[in-house]
Formats: structure tokens, C-alpha cells, sequence
């Protein structure tokens, strides 16, 4: 049996009870484009394998592969892709134009910049289930004015809705991590806001939540004036976590609208 490797932030999810409704949240059909991340040791893959008519799984550890194949009945459903899921071009995976649909217990050293790299592909997505740290499933997730909210919360509102759907305690993995984890259901979406350019929206709100207890005033420096920022509405004086992405919104097209120079 492979052992969890520290490298590739492996804690594989053991509970039963939990890998059952981690499988009915999902609800695959047979026909679903699925493709499981991190399958492991296959504790979830076995139990999704069933359900639909091809699962593949995208892994990073050699090792675990006959595990995993073992503990799927060396299903000739199970079609295995060895990679790294953050340079992975999940696009190859589309077949018949069906959107796909991701799942899987995410390593959490490389939760954040995979979330990005996945919405790269949003268009191709219909909803991703994903195992996360709860810290992040919390950041994402959260309103204005939180402790929680920020960066994080604000650049996924423009690209697709979040929704935290239950906790997991340690007890569940091997070996047990230092923090709470929970599952976090994520289905890609225009932003259910005006937004005329993503990349300013990007750079505007990095710009904003740079330094949190700075003023939008003083985090814009450079970007918009105390002026600018009034005119879209904005009072230029409060501090970037108080406002909603669409005020971001507001403040990023009128950013991209300036002349250049």
C-alpha cells in the first residue's frame, strides 16, 4: 500500500459515510463527462466508477496507480491520465460537446492557483465538487465586510457561484490534517454582474486587497483617483473588503475606460 506522500499533500479520505454523500451530491449519470482529481488510493473512484459509463481521473502518484486500480476491479471504465492537474489541458477530456464535470479531494498546497487554472476553462465546465481546506471553502463563499471575505472571494464571483455544502473533520482522512476541510459545489457563470473586462477586474482587485487596511483611495494609488472612484459611486474613504464584486466591477470598467497614458 502506498503511503500518503507529505510532497503532493496527500490525505486520503477514508470516512465512508462521508465518500457516500460526497456521491450523492454529485449524482452522476451515465453519460456524464466526469473526470475525478486526485484519485488516490480510489476510496471515492470505486464508488463513482458505477455510476457512469467512463470515469477518468487525472493523477500525479505513480505509486497509488495499482492501488487503484485494485480497488476498482481493474474496471475497464477507468481510464487513468498521469499529470499534474495544474499544466493538465482538461479540454481534451470534452467529448460529443458534453460539458464536463469535475470532482475530487484537492491537495490543499495547490487548491487556489488550480480553482484559477480550471476556470481558465469555465465555458467547457458544467459544476465542479471539490474537497477543500475550509478555510478556502469559507473565503470563497463569504459575504462583504467579513473577516473571510477577499481576493479570493471577489475574482471567483466574476467566473462562477460557490456554495459550501458540508464540513468534514480531520478524523476522516489519513493521515488526519491540521485543519477542517469541507466540500464546496462550484458552477461557472458569466458574472451575474456588468463587467466589461475580466483582466482589469483582475488587476484592480489584486491592487485593492493588497494591503486590506489601506483605503480604496490609498490601495488605487496609481490606478484611480479618489475622484474617479466618486464618481462610479463609490465612497473613496472605506476599505476594499466592504465592497461587492459588482462595485468592483464598477471600478475596474472605469479603470479599463481611462485613456491610456
Amino acid at each position: 500500500m502506498s503511503a500518503p506522500k507529505k510532497r503532493f499533500g496527500q490525505h486520503f479520505l477514508h470516512d465512508q459515510a462521508v465518500l457516500d454523500r460526497i456521491v450523492r451530491t454529485v449524482n452522476p449519470k451515465p453519460d456524464d463527462a466526469l473526470v475525478e482529481i486526485g484519485p488516490g488510493r480510489g476510496a471515492l473512484t470505486r464508488l463513482l466508477l458505477p455510476k457512469v459509463t467512463r470515469l477518468r481521473v487525472v493523477e500525479i502518484d505513480r505509486d497509488v496507480i495499482a492501488p487503484l486500480r485494485a480497488a476498482c476491479g481493474q474496471s475497464e471504465k477507468l481510464e487513468i491520465h498521469m499529470g499534474d492537474a495544474l499544466e493538465v489541458d482538461f479540454a481534451q477530456f470534452i467529448d460529443d460537446g458534453r460539458p464536463l464535470r469535475l470532482v475530487g479531494n484537492l491537495p490543499y498546497n495547490i487548491s487556489t492557483p488550480l480553482l484559477f487554472h480550471l476556470l481558465g476553462i469555465a465555458g467547457l465546465v458544467k459544476d465542479m465538487h471539490f474537497m477543500l481546506q475550509k478555510e478556502v471553502v469559507d473565503r470563497l463563499c463569504a459575504e462583504p465586510g467579513s473577516d473571510d471575505y477577499g481576493r479570493l472571494t471577489v475574482s471567483m464571483a466574476a467566473r462562477a457561484a460557490a456554495v459550501s455544502l458540508f464540513d468534514v473533520g480531520p478524523e476522516a482522512f489519513h493521515p488526519p490534517p491540521k485543519v477542517d476541510s469541507a466540500v464546496v459545489r462550484l458552477t461557472p457563470r458569466p458574472a451575474p454582474f456588468p463587467l466589461a473586462d475580466l483582466g482589469a477586474y483582475e488587476r484592480l482587485v489584486a491592487a485593492a486587497f493588497n494591503q486590506r487596511r489601506k483605503t480604496l483611495a490609498n490601495g488605487l494609488k496609481g490606478l484611480l483617483t479618489a475622484a474617479q472612484i466618486a464618481a462610479v459611486g463609490i465612497e473613496p474613504g472605506i476599505r476594499a473588503e466592504q465592497l461587492s464584486p459588482a462595485e468592483f466591477a464598477r471600478l475596474s470598467d472605469a479603470w479599463a475606460s481611462l485613456p491610456a497614458g
